[in-house]
């Protein structure tokens, strides 16, 4: 099993905030428009799951298979070429803030692991960014 995580992130929301703005994925229509159109193309998404096509990865959809409130959210594919375990841990700082760390557990053989792990880090860190600017209000 191959594991891929972001850095950890502060967010300047409370715990609660963040876990209730994220969990309900119908709240992506805030972020929507900051996903670069060559990066990430036909964004669907409504209380439980998420679509969006990846060029040239294809379409991938994810669900929310558990809510942890307030810490995890965990998701799982259900269409992907390469099927994988995503989730979201939040961990309070203060009243008002929090950390954030998104991990993706994959199986991958070695010679897709060559190919895909810098991507898939890559990728893993600008979801990070996107979640990071959320204005949680």
């Amino acid at each position: 099993m191959s594991k891929f995580e972001s850095s950890i992130r502060q967010i300047d929301y409370p715990q609660q905030i963040v876990f209730q703005g994220l969990s309900n994925l119908d709240n992506l229509s805030k972020v929507q428009d900051r996903i670069p159109e060559d990066k990430a193309k036909d964004l669907s998404f409504d209380n439980d799951s998420v679509s969006i096509n990846v060029p040239p990865v294809g379409k991938i959809t994810l669900r929310i298979v558990e809510r942890e409130e307030p810490k995890t959210i965990k998701f799982e594919t259900v269409e992907s070429p390469l099927p994988f375990n995503f989730w979201i841990q939040l961990l309070p700082v203060t009243e008002t803030s929090c950390k954030m760390k998104l991990t993706i557990k994959a199986e991958l053989n070695p010679f897709i692991k060559a190919m895909v792990s810098s991507h898939l880090q890559d990728g893993i860190e600008k979801i990070a960014d996107v979640l990071q600017m959320i204005k949680y209000e």
